[in-house]
């Protein structure tokens, strides 16, 4: 293999295909990035048995060839030097230059590296931008709690009859729902929701996130891998064993109380009183006709009071939340006005954008029950 590639684009493939390379990989090999040069051009790939990353970049290629070397230490290498890069493959060690730098790379055995998971069909087309947008919006509210597994996923699911791909997750505490136009469905789509891990998820969609549109493959009933395939990228990634709670049967239908509160104005409020408490002592807000008091800590603790001006319907409430999570959920809609719908001060709340389309994101927040 010998090959000169621009820094900037080898950057780009190497930190992208980084992305799935294990902490602790299993297996020495698995903390290597494949390069494969031929055809003009150098694709990078890296793989840990849950997920992998696929790119290519143009290169001028002198001698095709492929290689197998430690993908921190290159993607550090690349970082670092200027100007056109220079790779050769020397029998077991691969050479890289650049400008005045001159690096010796180890190689590791190409022949004990497993094949990469071969993309599936996609089962439809998103605008790449707006598939990272949702993913985030619905990351908010993933568990970070591993001891259960299935609430370190987000769901998808696809509705054939409304041409609609929903995406959602829970942590217990929350629920956040988005649905997406769905393009290009396939005929055979899978008919069970999928499950994918979170984090996994969120970088691959931020990778795609420059990319006008990426296709999406939802497991199917004999393959349990994500694919997600853009012009020049691929990633896969292994579905999660379980199920998320239904949404529908948790999301309330009739709100007696509704507000519209301006969301930074209100973050700023939350963040203010939640001063003195910590991360998770509630604060309670008190919704009156023209205006929303916070109130957090009692007794001989530190207390803080503000207020923001709120339009109400229905009567008067008093509910509790979890500070974090309020801000966190007033973050995620990223809309000018929030729009809480209320059962009752004990029922969850529903907070989406005032105004919003349907489909956008609905944040399910469970109140905090006060004690006195």
């Amino acid at each position: 293999m010998k090959i000169t590639i621009e820094q900037d684009a080898l950057a780009a493939a190497v930190t992208y295909a980084a992305r799935s390379l294990p902490s602790r990989p299993p297996a020495p090999v698995l903390a290597g990035l494949l390069l494969a040069a031929e055809d003009g051009q150098l694709r990078v790939s890296g793989f840990d048995y849950e997920r992998s990353a696929d790119t290519a970049a143009a290169a001028t290629v002198t001698a095709p060839g492929r290689a197998l070397v430690s993908g921190r230490l290159l993607a550090d290498i690349v970082a670092a030097v200027k100007g056109d890069v220079r790779l050769e493959l020397d029998g077991t060690r691969l050479l890289l230059r650049a400008g005045s730098a001159r690096f010796t790379l180890p190689t590791l055995p190409l022949e004990e590296y497993p094949a990469l998971p071969q993309p599936d069909d996609p089962s439809g087309t998103l605008p790449g931008p707006l598939f990272a947008e949702a993913v985030a919006q619905i990351a908010t509210a993933v568990s970070r709690d591993d001891s259960l597994p299935a609430l370190t996923g987000i769901g998808l699911r696809i509705d054939s009859s409304e041409r609609t791909l929903t995406l959602f997750a829970t942590d217990r505490y929350r629920y956040a729902v988005r649905i997406l136009d769905f393009k290009d469905l396939s005929p055979d789509l899978p008919l069970a929701p999928a499950l994918i891990p979170g984090k996994a998820l969120l970088d691959a969609a931020k990778a795609a996130a420059a990319d006008s549109t990426v296709d999406v493959a939802l497991p199917g009933q004999t393959n349990g891998i994500l694919s997600l395939t853009s012009d020049h990228a691929a990633t896969t990634i292994r579905a999660l064993e379980g199920e998320l709670p239904a949404y529908e049967k948790l999301f309330p239908t009739e709100f007696p109380y509704e507000a519209t509160v301006e969301t930074a104005v209100l973050k700023s409020a939350v963040a203010r009183v939640a001063l003195v408490v910590d991360k998770k002592s509630p604060i309670r807000l008190s919704f009156t006709d023209n205006a929303l008091v916070l109130e957090a800590g009692s007794g001989d603790d530190a207390q803080a009071v503000d207020n923001v001006h709120s339009e109400l319907k229905g009567g008067e409430l008093q509910i509790a939340f979890n500070p974090t999570f309020l801000i966190e959920g007033l973050d995620a809609l990223g809309s000018e006005y929030v729009r809480f719908q209320f059962t009752n001060a004990t029922k969850p709340a529903v907070l989406s954008g005032a105004g919003a389309d349907p489909r956008a994101l609905r944040y399910m927040l469970m109140p905090v029950r006060l004690t006195n």
